[in-house]
Protein backbone atom coordinates (compact mmCIF):
# COMPACT_ATOMS: atom_id res chain seq x y z
CA UNK A 1 0.00 0.00 0.00
CA UNK A 2 1.22 3.31 -1.15
CA UNK A 3 0.28 6.29 1.55
CA UNK A 4 3.04 9.26 0.95
CA UNK A 5 4.71 10.57 -1.97
CA UNK A 6 1.88 9.09 -4.10
CA UNK A 7 2.47 12.26 -6.71
CA UNK A 8 6.00 10.51 -7.96
CA UNK A 9 4.82 7.08 -7.04
CA UNK A 10 1.54 6.86 -8.92
CA UNK A 11 2.37 9.64 -11.51
CA UNK A 12 5.52 9.80 -12.22
CA UNK A 13 8.15 6.52 -11.03
CA UNK A 14 6.06 4.21 -14.23
CA UNK A 15 7.61 6.51 -17.10
CA UNK A 16 11.03 6.51 -15.87
CA UNK A 17 10.85 2.87 -15.61
CA UNK A 18 9.77 3.16 -19.34
CA UNK A 19 5.84 3.42 -19.75
CA UNK A 20 4.41 5.98 -22.33
CA UNK A 21 0.70 5.78 -21.54
CA UNK A 22 -1.72 6.32 -18.60
CA UNK A 23 -4.94 5.89 -18.59
CA UNK A 24 -7.14 7.22 -15.83
CA UNK A 25 -10.76 6.75 -14.19
CA UNK A 26 -11.62 8.89 -12.07
CA UNK A 27 -14.56 9.62 -10.24
CA UNK A 28 -13.51 13.75 -9.91
CA UNK A 29 -10.37 15.11 -12.44
CA UNK A 30 -9.49 18.80 -12.25
CA UNK A 31 -7.69 20.68 -15.35
CA UNK A 32 -5.75 21.96 -12.96
CA UNK A 33 -3.66 18.54 -11.89
CA UNK A 34 -3.95 17.44 -15.15
CA UNK A 35 -1.79 20.46 -16.09
CA UNK A 36 0.60 20.03 -13.18
CA UNK A 37 0.88 16.28 -14.20
CA UNK A 38 1.56 17.01 -17.87
CA UNK A 39 4.33 19.74 -16.83
CA UNK A 40 6.20 17.13 -15.11
CA UNK A 41 5.38 14.25 -17.36
CA UNK A 42 6.47 16.00 -20.00
CA UNK A 43 9.93 16.43 -19.09
CA UNK A 44 10.59 12.91 -17.97
CA UNK A 45 8.86 12.04 -21.65
CA UNK A 46 7.67 14.41 -24.00
CA UNK A 47 6.06 12.09 -25.92
CA UNK A 48 4.01 10.53 -23.17
CA UNK A 49 0.30 10.37 -23.26
CA UNK A 50 -2.59 10.52 -21.10
CA UNK A 51 -6.26 9.14 -21.45
CA UNK A 52 -8.53 10.45 -18.77
CA UNK A 53 -12.55 9.76 -17.84
CA UNK A 54 -14.02 11.37 -15.26
CA UNK A 55 -16.50 9.45 -14.32
CA UNK A 56 -19.04 11.03 -11.65
CA UNK A 57 -20.56 13.07 -14.43
CA UNK A 58 -23.88 11.29 -15.04
CA UNK A 59 -24.77 12.11 -11.26
CA UNK A 60 -22.91 15.17 -10.86
CA UNK A 61 -22.58 17.10 -14.16
CA UNK A 62 -19.23 19.19 -13.71
CA UNK A 63 -18.02 22.68 -13.31
CA UNK A 64 -17.64 25.23 -16.03
CA UNK A 65 -13.89 25.95 -14.83
CA UNK A 66 -12.47 22.46 -15.15
CA UNK A 67 -14.67 21.99 -18.21
CA UNK A 68 -13.00 24.49 -19.92
CA UNK A 69 -10.16 23.80 -18.53
CA UNK A 70 -10.04 20.17 -19.69
CA UNK A 71 -10.75 21.75 -23.70
CA UNK A 72 -7.91 23.74 -23.64
CA UNK A 73 -5.76 21.60 -22.77
CA UNK A 74 -6.98 18.65 -25.12
CA UNK A 75 -6.76 21.39 -27.94
CA UNK A 76 -3.72 23.89 -27.29
CA UNK A 77 -1.47 22.96 -24.33
CA UNK A 78 -1.04 19.57 -24.45
CA UNK A 79 -2.92 18.67 -27.48
CA UNK A 80 -0.44 15.60 -28.08
CA UNK A 81 0.16 14.17 -24.48
CA UNK A 82 -3.68 14.03 -23.41
CA UNK A 83 -7.12 12.93 -24.25
CA UNK A 84 -10.36 13.99 -22.14
CA UNK A 85 -13.47 12.30 -21.76
CA UNK A 86 -16.55 12.58 -19.32
CA UNK A 87 -18.69 9.54 -18.13
CA UNK A 88 -21.96 10.08 -19.70
CA UNK A 89 -24.38 6.58 -18.99
CA UNK A 90 -25.09 5.62 -15.66
CA UNK A 91 -24.84 4.55 -13.19
CA UNK A 92 -21.89 7.07 -12.73
CA UNK A 93 -18.22 5.61 -11.59
CA UNK A 94 -16.76 6.86 -8.14
CA UNK A 95 -13.23 4.49 -8.91
CA UNK A 96 -10.15 5.82 -8.88
CA UNK A 97 -7.95 3.66 -10.90
CA UNK A 98 -4.58 4.30 -12.99
CA UNK A 99 -3.07 2.09 -15.62
CA UNK A 100 0.18 2.42 -17.10
CA UNK A 101 1.39 1.25 -20.09
CA UNK A 102 4.18 0.55 -22.62
CA UNK A 103 3.89 0.14 -25.66
CA UNK A 104 0.09 -0.44 -25.77
CA UNK A 105 0.94 -3.29 -23.03
CA UNK A 106 -0.53 -2.60 -19.65
CA UNK A 107 2.75 -3.09 -16.97
CA UNK A 108 1.36 -1.14 -13.92
CA UNK A 109 -1.21 -0.27 -12.05
CA UNK A 110 -3.03 1.30 -8.85
CA UNK A 111 -6.61 1.93 -7.39
CA UNK A 112 -7.30 3.54 -4.16
CA UNK A 113 -8.82 6.71 -2.84
CA UNK A 114 -6.95 9.19 -4.86
CA UNK A 115 -9.13 11.40 -7.36
CA UNK A 116 -7.01 13.24 -10.09
CA UNK A 117 -6.58 16.38 -8.16
CA UNK A 118 -4.40 17.48 -7.06
CA UNK A 119 -5.59 17.60 -2.85
CA UNK A 120 -5.71 13.98 -2.87
CA UNK A 121 -2.15 13.77 -4.74
CA UNK A 122 -0.25 16.73 -3.16
CA UNK A 123 -0.65 16.28 1.01
CA UNK A 124 -3.81 18.24 1.26
CA UNK A 125 -5.44 15.05 2.85
CA UNK A 126 -4.67 11.60 3.64
CA UNK A 127 -5.13 8.94 0.35
CA UNK A 128 -4.31 5.55 0.06
CA UNK A 129 -3.20 3.88 -3.27
CA UNK A 130 -2.51 -0.04 -3.68
CA UNK A 131 -1.17 -1.77 -6.73
CA UNK A 132 -3.57 -3.96 -8.68
CA UNK A 133 -3.23 -6.47 -11.59
CA UNK A 134 -2.01 -4.30 -14.82
CA UNK A 135 -4.80 -6.47 -17.11
CA UNK A 136 -7.68 -6.20 -15.06
CA UNK A 137 -7.71 -2.55 -14.79
CA UNK A 138 -6.84 -1.80 -18.26
CA UNK A 139 -10.00 -4.15 -19.02
CA UNK A 140 -11.69 -2.21 -16.50
CA UNK A 141 -10.86 1.34 -17.92
CA UNK A 142 -11.75 0.30 -21.39
CA UNK A 143 -15.02 -0.79 -20.16
CA UNK A 144 -16.34 2.80 -19.28
CA UNK A 145 -14.68 3.84 -23.37
CA UNK A 146 -18.17 3.49 -25.25
CA UNK A 147 -19.71 5.00 -22.67
CA UNK A 148 -18.02 8.20 -22.46
CA UNK A 149 -17.59 11.28 -24.99
CA UNK A 150 -14.62 13.88 -25.66
CA UNK A 151 -14.64 16.60 -23.44
CA UNK A 152 -14.51 18.95 -27.12
CA UNK A 153 -17.19 16.83 -28.44
CA UNK A 154 -20.45 18.99 -29.94
CA UNK A 155 -22.53 17.02 -28.05
CA UNK A 156 -20.87 16.89 -24.39
CA UNK A 157 -22.85 20.10 -23.23
CA UNK A 158 -25.65 18.14 -24.07
CA UNK A 159 -24.83 15.18 -22.39
CA UNK A 160 -23.44 16.47 -19.62
CA UNK A 161 -24.50 19.20 -17.02
CA UNK A 162 -21.83 21.61 -17.21
CA UNK A 163 -22.95 23.84 -14.23
CA UNK A 164 -21.50 27.23 -13.18
CA UNK A 165 -18.96 26.63 -10.44
CA UNK A 166 -20.87 26.06 -7.21
CA UNK A 167 -24.05 27.73 -9.09
CA UNK A 168 -22.26 30.83 -8.96
CA UNK A 169 -24.09 34.09 -9.56
CA UNK A 170 -21.73 36.87 -9.79
CA UNK A 171 -22.80 39.58 -7.53
CA UNK A 172 -21.54 43.10 -6.90
CA UNK A 173 -21.01 43.03 -3.60
CA UNK A 174 -17.38 43.27 -2.55
CA UNK A 175 -16.77 45.23 0.27
CA UNK A 176 -15.00 48.02 1.18
CA UNK A 177 -11.59 46.93 1.89
CA UNK A 178 -9.81 46.08 -1.68
CA UNK A 179 -7.26 43.60 -0.36
CA UNK A 180 -8.92 41.87 3.00
CA UNK A 181 -10.51 38.61 2.47
CA UNK A 182 -14.53 38.94 2.37
CA UNK A 183 -17.45 36.75 2.12
CA UNK A 184 -20.38 37.61 -0.07
CA UNK A 185 -23.22 35.69 1.49
CA UNK A 186 -25.51 35.58 -1.40
CA UNK A 187 -22.95 34.41 -3.85
CA UNK A 188 -21.82 31.74 -1.13
CA UNK A 189 -17.94 32.28 -2.13
CA UNK A 190 -15.12 34.07 -0.63
CA UNK A 191 -13.05 36.71 -2.23
CA UNK A 192 -10.19 38.82 -2.35
CA UNK A 193 -9.80 42.66 -4.73
CA UNK A 194 -6.68 43.12 -5.14
CA UNK A 195 -5.13 46.65 -7.05
CA UNK A 196 -3.10 46.56 -10.37
CA UNK A 197 -1.14 49.82 -8.72
CA UNK A 198 1.29 50.07 -6.42
CA UNK A 199 0.99 51.78 -3.06
CA UNK A 200 1.88 55.07 -4.71
CA UNK A 201 -1.22 54.23 -6.99
CA UNK A 202 1.20 54.23 -10.09
CA UNK A 203 1.51 51.22 -12.65
CA UNK A 204 4.80 50.17 -11.98
CA UNK A 205 7.30 49.88 -15.59
CA UNK A 206 9.11 46.97 -15.08
CA UNK A 207 7.29 45.07 -13.02
CA UNK A 208 3.60 43.24 -12.41
CA UNK A 209 1.49 43.76 -15.92
CA UNK A 210 5.40 45.09 -17.11
CA UNK A 211 7.47 42.38 -16.13
CA UNK A 212 8.57 41.77 -19.30
CA UNK A 213 9.54 45.42 -19.96
CA UNK A 214 12.88 44.89 -19.74
CA UNK A 215 14.57 45.15 -23.26
CA UNK A 216 18.11 44.54 -21.19
CA UNK A 217 17.59 40.95 -20.57
CA UNK A 218 15.55 40.46 -23.60
CA UNK A 219 12.49 39.19 -21.72
CA UNK A 220 9.66 39.01 -24.16
CA UNK A 221 7.55 42.11 -23.50
CA UNK A 222 4.18 41.05 -22.47
CA UNK A 223 5.29 38.88 -19.55
CA UNK A 224 3.37 40.18 -16.80
CA UNK A 225 2.49 38.88 -13.15
CA UNK A 226 -0.45 39.77 -10.66
CA UNK A 227 1.27 41.27 -7.46
CA UNK A 228 -0.74 40.09 -3.99
CA UNK A 229 -0.02 42.48 -1.02
CA UNK A 230 0.97 40.38 1.77
CA UNK A 231 -2.31 39.93 3.31
CA UNK A 232 -3.79 38.05 0.75
CA UNK A 233 -0.81 36.04 0.13
CA UNK A 234 0.21 34.96 3.97
CA UNK A 235 -3.90 34.50 4.07
CA UNK A 236 -4.43 30.77 2.48
CA UNK A 237 -6.56 32.25 0.10
CA UNK A 238 -4.78 30.75 -3.00
CA UNK A 239 -3.18 27.61 -2.83
CA UNK A 240 0.85 27.15 -1.81
CA UNK A 241 3.18 28.04 -4.20
CA UNK A 242 3.82 26.12 -7.12
CA UNK A 243 0.35 24.81 -6.97
CA UNK A 244 -1.43 25.30 -9.90
CA UNK A 245 -5.44 26.19 -10.32
CA UNK A 246 -7.32 27.35 -12.83
CA UNK A 247 -8.75 31.14 -12.91
CA UNK A 248 -12.18 31.13 -14.98
CA UNK A 249 -12.62 35.03 -16.51
CA UNK A 250 -15.65 36.83 -16.26
CA UNK A 251 -15.55 37.07 -20.48
CA UNK A 252 -15.22 32.91 -20.44
CA UNK A 253 -11.42 32.96 -21.33
CA UNK A 254 -9.03 29.93 -19.29
CA UNK A 255 -6.20 30.78 -17.38
CA UNK A 256 -3.82 28.17 -15.63
CA UNK A 257 -1.87 30.09 -12.96
CA UNK A 258 -0.02 29.72 -9.64
CA UNK A 259 1.84 31.64 -7.14
CA UNK A 260 5.71 32.12 -7.89
CA UNK A 261 8.28 34.68 -6.09
CA UNK A 262 9.20 35.29 -2.75
CA UNK A 263 6.55 33.78 -0.29
CA UNK A 264 4.46 33.41 -3.22
CA UNK A 265 3.40 37.07 -3.69
CA UNK A 266 2.72 36.50 -7.96
CA UNK A 267 0.09 35.21 -9.76
CA UNK A 268 1.47 34.24 -12.98
CA UNK A 269 0.93 31.81 -15.81
CA UNK A 270 3.48 28.91 -15.46
CA UNK A 271 3.01 27.37 -18.77
CA UNK A 272 4.04 30.77 -20.76
CA UNK A 273 4.66 33.72 -18.52
CA UNK A 274 3.48 36.08 -21.62
CA UNK A 275 -0.28 34.77 -21.48
CA UNK A 276 -1.39 36.59 -18.34
CA UNK A 277 0.18 39.89 -19.99
CA UNK A 278 -1.47 38.76 -23.60
CA UNK A 279 -4.84 38.79 -21.41
CA UNK A 280 -4.71 41.91 -19.91
CA UNK A 281 -3.38 43.95 -22.87
CA UNK A 282 -5.99 42.49 -25.03
CA UNK A 283 -8.37 43.38 -22.08
CA UNK A 284 -7.22 47.02 -22.18
CA UNK A 285 -6.70 47.64 -25.95
CA UNK A 286 -3.17 47.62 -25.81
CA UNK A 287 -0.82 46.30 -28.68
CA UNK A 288 0.93 43.40 -28.11
CA UNK A 289 3.98 43.66 -26.02
CA UNK A 290 3.59 46.99 -25.30
CA UNK A 291 4.07 49.43 -21.88
CA UNK A 292 0.86 49.31 -19.87
CA UNK A 293 0.21 52.31 -18.36
CA UNK A 294 -2.15 53.68 -15.59
CA UNK A 295 -3.29 56.02 -18.04
CA UNK A 296 -4.93 52.48 -20.05
CA UNK A 297 -6.20 51.59 -16.45
CA UNK A 298 -8.17 54.34 -16.09
CA UNK A 299 -9.22 55.07 -20.00
CA UNK A 300 -10.59 51.09 -19.32
CA UNK A 301 -12.45 51.80 -16.05
CA UNK A 302 -11.03 49.67 -13.72
CA UNK A 303 -7.38 49.48 -11.90
CA UNK A 304 -7.86 46.12 -9.99
CA UNK A 305 -9.06 42.65 -10.19
CA UNK A 306 -11.53 40.69 -7.94
CA UNK A 307 -11.03 36.44 -7.54
CA UNK A 308 -13.73 34.44 -5.99
CA UNK A 309 -12.46 31.02 -4.88
CA UNK A 310 -14.58 28.45 -6.07
CA UNK A 311 -12.55 25.40 -4.78
CA UNK A 312 -8.79 24.57 -3.69
CA UNK A 313 -8.24 24.58 -7.46
CA UNK A 314 -10.75 26.86 -9.19
CA UNK A 315 -10.98 30.74 -9.07
CA UNK A 316 -13.10 32.92 -10.63
CA UNK A 317 -11.16 36.57 -11.86
CA UNK A 318 -13.60 39.52 -12.40
CA UNK A 319 -12.08 42.35 -14.50
CA UNK A 320 -15.32 43.91 -15.80
CA UNK A 321 -16.33 47.70 -15.19
CA UNK A 322 -20.22 46.79 -15.61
Amino acid sequence: MYATNLFDTILLDPITQGADKLCVISGYATAAMAFRHLQRACDLRPSIHIELIVGMCPSDGLSLGNHRGFQKLVSQDYADNLTCSYLVEPPAAHSKTYVWLRNNTPVNAFLGSANYTQTAFLGAQREAMCACSPELAYSYFTSFISDSIYCTHSDAEALVEIYKDRDFRKQRYYGEDRSDITFDASAGLPLVRVSLLDKNGNLPPRSGLNWGQRPEVRREPNQAYIRLPAEVYRSGFFPGIGIQFTVLTDDGKILICSRAQQNGKAIHTPHNNSLIGEYFRNRLEVPSGALVTSGHLRNYGRSDVTFLKIDDETYYLDFSTS
